[in-house]
């Protein structure tokens, strides 16, 4: 992640100096963006940027094709979204070298989603929805969030690109601070918290007590992680002329997880709904439509995660949970007509639910079956590790 790195610090900073300068120069946002996004990938890694320029160039010929075709739409359509997530489906399947590792890190699994999202957007509006290949690759390339976003739309980021640099001294001042904040968490406040969840995971023997500590406590250490990259993303995203969504949105005050997954890393729960609904229906869906398309969901975002039986297992557990609350009609509490105990009674049972499944973020299998075995006080027998 290179928030982390000083000359990429600099980087980013120097470009927001360029475009207030040049800020009375009406494409100066889109001409000068597109050669920052290609220097910065080139200074990165000569692979990386050779690697997203056929990628960009290849599915805006696809967008642009999708934009201008009359017969056989919805083939294109769906053969253009199979080829890009066979591509990322196979390398993560069949193993990957290192330069394909380096490109998954560098925001490949993010990037994709953003190329289907104008596919999407090129499959319902035809003509009128092709934007020019300036503004297509920085849509791509966008360098604030192009590792781990926050998940840009197609629609929202060329509605920016027309319009000029515009920024305030309330808005400078506004995006420092987000982009300080970012800083404090990322630098400041997650190395000393990994160093504790590492330190009490060295234990011989985790017990009931220690297990539940780490899993509290990874919880909040993811939060503090990724918040502090999108905090980051946001303020300079938005510091280069580009609205950025937020990502997290008050998720520990959720009162079902409905709602939580529209506050936390609430771009990719609403990419996810967004575009599978409209691949399954169109209609307003009833409450059992509305369980399945849940758990799709949900087991969709696991596997988007990592082809593995862990991340499988959290998305399927997370997808009965909101088919549950779909069917029984809980999908949402307001704060306005219940009793304070009730409301927050029903904050602590979803955080509950999610620190009971939230360890899987780990990546680690052998790391999070002996949390869990730690949590239930079982030794370690050989059935429960996983080849």
């Amino acid at each position: 992640m290179w928030y982390l790195k000083m000359h990429a610090i600099l980087a980013l900073c120097g470009m927001t100096g360029v475009l207030l300068v040049t800020r009375f120069w009406p494409r100066n946002k889109r001409i000068l963006m597109l050669l920052f996004n290609l220097c910065f990938l080139l200074v990165f890694s000569v692979k990386l940027l050779a690697f997203y320029l056929v990628y960009t160039i290849l599915n805006y010929i696809g967008y642009v094709c999708l934009c201008r075709t009359e017969t056989s739409r919805r083939l294109a359509f769906a053969g253009l979204i199979v080829l890009n997530v066979a591509a990322v489906a196979s390398a993560r399947i069949y193993g990957m070298t290192f330069s394909v590792q380096l490109v998954f890190t560098l925001g490949l699994i993010y990037n994709v989603l953003k190329v289907i999202d104008a596919l999407y957007f090129a499959y319902y509006f035809g003509k009128e929805g092709r934007s020019g290949l300036i503004d297509y690759a920085n849509y791509i390339l966008f360098i604030p969030t192009f590792t781990s976003g926050p998940i840009l739309k197609f629609r929202d980021f060329m509605a920016d690109a027309r319009q000029p640099y515009r920024m305030t001294p309330e808005l400078f001042e506004a995006n420092v601070k987000r982009i300080i904040l970012g800083l404090f968490k990322k630098v400041v406040l997650v190395p000393p918290m990994w160093d504790v969840f590492y330190k009490v995971l060295k234990q011989p023997e985790l017990h009931t007590h220690e297990s539940l500590f780490l899993m509290i406590w990874f919880y909040i250490l993811i939060y503090f992680d990724f918040s502090g990259y999108s905090d980051i993303a946001i303020g300079f995203g938005r510091m280069m002329g580009y609205t950025v969504p937020e990502n997290f949105k008050r998720p520990f005050l959720s009162p079902t997880l409905t709602q939580y997954w529209r506050n936390w890393h609430a771009t990719l729960g609403d990419w996810f709904r967004d575009h599978l609904f409209m691949l399954v229906s169109r209609r307003t869906p009833t409450r059992s439509m509305a369980a399945g398309l849940s758990v799709l969901i949900m087991v969709s975002i696991g596997l988007w995660h990592g082809f593995t039986p862990l991340y499988l297992g959290w998305g399927i557990y997370h997808g009965i949970l909101l088919a549950l609350e779909n069917i029984l009609q809980k999908t949402t509490v307001n704060k306005r007509k219940v009793s304070k105990a009730y409301f927050y009674f029903r904050v602590a049972l979803v955080q509950l639910a999610v620190v009971a499944a939230v360890i899987v973020y780990s990546e680690n299998n052998e790391t999070v079956l002996r949390i869990y075995r730690g949590l239930l006080s079982l030794p370690s027998f050989s059935f429960l590790r996983v080849v």
